[in-house]
Order: structure tokens, then C-alpha cells, then sequence
């Protein structure tokens, strides 16, 4: 079966193209990503892989049932993006990669942690300048503090099995209580409660309309001053703006993102020679106890591996007239 890939870069071409061979199914790779102008380039194809950032609104799949277009592959665990509704009713099948690499999330999850906890972004520059002052530099041990775990399905039990090994207190919030928590020390407690006692958040749930801004100007006036917030799940679930207000004010003492609410003009694309536009997000890069990264927590080589392999076993169960258990 044919299938146009869109918004592609170099590596998914080598991994999917691995995945592919001898299957049966045969990629066209686009780099532009999938919206309403781009969707025509779906005409022939019964199959389209997609990334996090396209564009699958009820137009474009509209456009894409016009086009003939019967499954949608994502090349994600993460569907916000996707009007399953109007997929349902046009009867094009979507499909997803639901836990391709836990793992990889999670260790960069705590890269974060690290990184602003012990300021190394921040040394790593001065050395470079030789400059070896310790002013500025004052992190805390990680032995004993409360970490917060919102979500704690695949990706957020992982980082609560680091984080248990540096000897942290755990909490965690989840509308189903993952078994395996309790094995770690893990409490589950309401998600109020957890914003008032941690000392470190982390965000590792699905963006959906209860989750949408979770972490808003309410949430933030609860938690601890200084509190250090990381998200490496979907970025709308922080108010960008109330962040901003709570890095001013001192009520977030770190911030780590790898995802944000409008990365879609931004993220997956290099941007160093031009004038962004989004003040939002130049705002953001202003604070020195704020450190961004592009999307890249599943960039790992097992991760990029197993995308490829469950995309391309979703788009041969389609294409067999079965189905591969990963549908929406």
C-alpha cells in the first residue's frame, strides 16, 4: 500500500524506509506539513502518515475523504490534533502509536530536572567563556524533595522509578491509579493536593478539554514559591501566560519545556536566521531559569525504531482489511 508522509524530515525516512522494506507498504515523503493548502498532496494515496504538529481538523480531513484518503497513520502516542469525531464520520480509520518508547520521555524528563536544578546549561557557558565563578549556580539534592507526577500511565511511571531511586518523595494524580505506583511509595493524592506539596511538577498527561491550561494562574498561586514545573507531554497544558506572570513573580523558580501551547510555527524546523514572532515565546527565552527544548523527549533511536515499526504495522493491518489493536 502507498502512503504519503508528511512532515517529514531525514530521519523518518531512514526509519521508515527500514520499517517498509519487504512489507509491502511504499512511502512518499513530503517535508511540509499537513494543512488545508497541503492536503491535495494525499490525492492517490488510501493512506497518510502524520506528526504532531499537522493539522487534522475537520477541513483537512474532509479534503483528505475527498482525496481517498481511508486511514490516517500518526506518528505519535498523542491525537489532540485529530477531530476523531469527523474522522468517525467521513470512515477514515486512525490509527496511532500508542507507547513507543517510554522510556526516552522519561530520562528526558529528568534531564530537564537536572539541568536546571544544577544550572548546567548556565555553567557549561561560562566555562566556555572562562569564566569558573559558582555565583548563581545554587542548586538543591534531589534526596527528599516531593516530586509531583501528573499522569502516571507508561511515561509517568518511568520517571517515578528515577526519581524513586534518588530517594524523592512521590505524588501523583491520575483519574486511573497505575498499580505499579504503589510498589515505589508512590501516594496518589488530588490533584489540588499535589500542586500545594510539591516541590517538583511534572506533566505527563493527555491534552483533552479537562487538562487544557491545568496549570493556570489558580493552579500556580497554590503550589510552593520557588516550585519547578516540567512538561514534556503537550505544551496547551500550561497557560504559557501565567507562567510568565509566575517566573516574574518568583512562584516558578525553574521551568522546563519540551513542548508548547503554539510550537506549530516553530518546533521541527530551523529558525536561526530568522526574527520570531511569537513575543510569547521570546518572552519565555529571556529567564534564566528557563530551559526549552524543540520536542525532542522521544528523539531517541529505540523510540524513532519503534514509531516506524508500529506505523507501518498499522497502515499493513489497513491495508489487509484487519486491524492492529492501536485504532482510535
Amino acid at each position: 500500500m502507498d502512503a504519503a508522509v508528511f512532515s517529514t524530515k531525514q530521519y523518518d525516512e531512514r526509519f521508515l524506509g527500514t520499517a517498509a522494506a519487504g512489507t509491502g507498504v511504499a512511502f512518499e515523503f513530503l517535508d511540509v506539513r499537513l494543512n488545508l493548502k497541503t492536503a491535495a498532496l494525499a490525492s492517490g494515496f488510501p493512506a497518510i502518515s502524520a506528526f504532531v504538529n499537522d493539522d487534522l481538523g475537520a477541513p483537512v480531513l474532509e479534503r483528505l475523504a475527498a482525496e481517498g484518503v481511508g486511514l490516517v497513520a500518526l506518528r505519535s502516542a498523542g491525537f489532540n490534533h485529530v477531530d476523531l469525531d469527523v474522522a468517525h464520520r467521513l470512515g477514515i480509520v486512525v490509527a496511532r502509536v500508542p507507547a513507543y518508547s517510554p522510556t526516552s520521555v522519561a530520562e528526558h524528563t529528568v534531564a530537564l530536572i537536572l539541568a536546571l536544578n544544577r544550572k548546567i546549561y548556565r555553567a557549561h557557558a561560562r566555562v566556555r567563556e572562562g569564566n569558573f565563578a559558582l555565583e548563581g549556580l545554587l542548586g538543591f539534592d534531589l534526596k527528599g524533595r516531593t516530586v509531583g507526577i501528573v499522569g502516571t500511565g507508561n511515561i509517568g511511571i518511568e520517571v517515578a522509578q528515577i526519581m524513586h531511586g534518588f530517594g524523592c518523595r512521590l505524588l501523583g494524580f491520575d483519574v486511573r491509579p497505575n498499580p505499579t505506583a504503589t510498589g515505589l511509595g508512590l501516594e496518589y493524592v488530588d490533584l489540588a493536593d499535589l500542586f500545594t506539596q510539591a516541590d517538583i511538577i511534572t506533566l505527563h498527561a493527555p491534552l483533552n478539554p479537562a487538562t487544557h491550561h491545568m496549570v493556570d494562574a489558580a493552579a500556580l498561586s497554590t503550589m510552593k514559591d520557588g516550585v519547578m514545573i516540567i512538561n514534556t507531554s503537550r505544551g496547551a497544558l500550561i497557560d504559557t501566560t501565567a507562567a510568565i506572570a509566575g517566573l516574574k513573580s518568583g512562584k516558578i523558580g525553574n521551568l522546563g519545556l519540551d513542548v508548547y501551547e503554539e510550537e506549530g510555527d516553530l518546533f521541527f524546523q530551523d529558525l536561526s536566521n530568522a526574527v520570531i514572532q511569537d513575543d510569547v515565546f521570546s518572552r519565555l527565552l529571556t529567564f534564566p531559569n528557563v530551559l526549552i527544548t524543540g520536542h525532542q523527549a522521544f528523539f531517541t533511536r529505540e523510540a524513532l525504531e519503534a514509531i516506524a515499526a508500529t506505523t507501518v504495522a498499522n497502515i499493513t493491518a489497513f491495508a489487509q482489511g484487519g486491524v492492529s489493536g492501536n485504532e482510535l
